[in-house]
């Protein structure tokens, strides 16, 4: 026993020395590689990748599997009744919106003199009807149902009345957005929302939209926080947008302020609450601000090479809006164009002339050039026309008759009287200037002169008073 024990030791020990030759050496023996288990272990993109798709995969199973169990259910005879109710209620809301849907409507139609936020709020009222309807009726059924039965048998009942009313008050709530693409985006997002957390998808949702990501450096982008950005974002841009109208008509209604300063404040109003929107939308989804620094440094790397122009034209509608030498209402004249000023933008300014045109004039050319405004302090403007009569008429009476003419004419002001001033003595009539005044150069001027005109015409007419024109005389001489 004891050899065979010693043999089998120095067989041990042989194979030992084999397999780790270094311990016949002296060194100590070389552990093997452990494996990277510990907190400095950095995981391979690749892996990451894995893990996601792993915990999107598992996250679907278990949605997969309560689908499943839920279609089971409805075999079930109580929640097959469940479902044959929800379906004639259906039906019932659309036979009472085909019942009473056009008797509200000649209602609606009766009411003159109602304000108009109240018509809007009764369309609204009469296009959702049916889903007014099918509320009522399912929240009246499982009120029944739970009185006279067990709470289980209108569990379904419960789910579609909840989501019922969840949709409606969504329906009701983003109407206020006049936006139609932001109203959708709202209210896709808002009944998405209501549909997971009245189901109890919430978290199963939110692990598959956070596990698909993608990783760039050490920010993470992930489908939850696009949806977030969206759903946040355009939730405070339509409450931006609903209080700069509500705060801007307030503003246009106030005749205490002067049209330049109105179009200033609602300016200022809308980039302060824009940008909150955005700023704080941006904050909310986890977004650092401080890597917007080098996006600035981009900005002004732009604005100093492709967008001079814009740039130039923002200040300049700024200028324009702070002197007030230019206000909305304004009748202007730049080069060739004749008009009122219609609206002051950002870059441009609108002018509309009297043919119907509508130039957008840039800011820039309003300050650097030339532009003569008919109505800067007043609204008062002279206008000159020249005639020329005969040498055989007396110009005391011309002078009368071209005044007393000028004075029959609706648009002339009367007390600005006119004058009539002889400017010299042509090469075949006594030439005449008739200066008068006018309040409403937005009513055209070119069509006042050509009544003044029309009225001199008669006046002339009337009393033998000669417009002389060119004559001449050919003689035709022999060889």
């Amino acid at each position: 026993m004891a050899n065979h024990t010693g043999q089998n030791d120095g067989a041990m020990a042989q194979q030992q020395a084999g397999a780790n030759p270094s311990a016949e050496d002296g060194m100590p023996a070389e552990a093997p590689p452990a494996a990277d288990t510990g907190a400095d272990a950095i995981p391979e993109p690749g892996e990451e990748l894995t893990e996601a798709a792993a915990e999107i995969l598992d996250v679907s199973q278990s949605l997969l599997s309560q689908g499943e169990a839920f279609l089971t259910s409805l075999m079930r005879p109580w929640n097959a009744y469940q479902v044959g109710i929800v379906i004639a209620i259906l039906v019932a809301a659309h036979l009472l919106r085909a019942v009473l849907g056009p008797r509200v409507r000649a209602w609606m139609a009766s009411r003159e003199g109602w304000p108009t936020w109240r018509m809007r709020v009764l369309v609204v009222i009469h296009q959702r009807l049916r889903a007014i309807f099918f509320v009522a009726l399912i929240w009246a059924v499982v009120a029944v149902m739970r009185e006279i039965t067990w709470p289980s048998r209108s569990y379904l009942l419960g789910i579609v009345a909840t989501l019922a009313t969840a949709w409606l008050l969504v329906v009701f709530v983003t109407r206020l957005i006049r936006s139609k693409f932001l109203r959708a985006v709202v209210r896709y997002g808002a009944w998405t929302y209501v549909t997971l957390q009245v189901l109890g998808l919430m978290d199963e949702t939110v692990s598959i939209l956070h596990a698909a990501a993608l990783e760039i450096g050490e920010f993470r982008l992930s489908l939850l926080m696009i949806v977030q950005g969206i759903v946040i974002i355009g939730a405070l841009l339509a409450l931006a947008r609903f209080v700069t109208v509500t705060t801007s008509a307030r503003v246009q209604a106030n005749e205490e302020i002067s049209p330049s300063m109105r179009v200033l404040i609602v300016k200022v109003i809308q980039i302060i609450f824009y940008a909150l929107a955005f700023f704080i939308g941006v904050r909310a989804i986890g977004i650092d601000l401080t890597g917007l620094a080098v996006l600035s440094g981009a900005i002004g790397v732009g604005l100093g090479f492709g967008l001079q122009k814009v740039v130039s034209n923002l200040v300049s509608g700024v200028i324009i809006l702070l002197d007030k030498s230019i206000k909305p209402g304004d009748v202007i004249s730049l080069g060739d164009t004749f008009g009122w000023i219609q609206t002051l933008g950002a870059r441009y300014a609108s002018v509309v002339t009297r043919d119907g045109k509508e130039y957008l004039i840039p800011n820039e050319d309003l300050i650097t050039g030339q532009v003569v405004n008919w109505s800067h302090s007043n609204d008062f403007v002279r206008l000159d026309i020249f005639f020329g009569t005969s040498y055989g008429c007396d110009p005391h009476q011309v002078r009368a008759l071209a005044i007393e003419a000028a004075q029959s004419v609706d648009r002339v002001l009367k007390f600005k009287p006119p004058v009539c001033h002889i400017v010299g003595f042509g090469d075949s009539s006594v030439d005449f200037i008739l200066r008068f005044w006018i309040s409403d150069p937005t009513g055209g001027l070119t069509n006042i002169r050509g009544n003044v005109y029309l009225a001199l015409w008669d006046a002339f007419k009337a009393n033998d008073i000669s417009i002389p024109f060119p004559q001449r005389e050919v003689r035709m001489l022999g060889d």
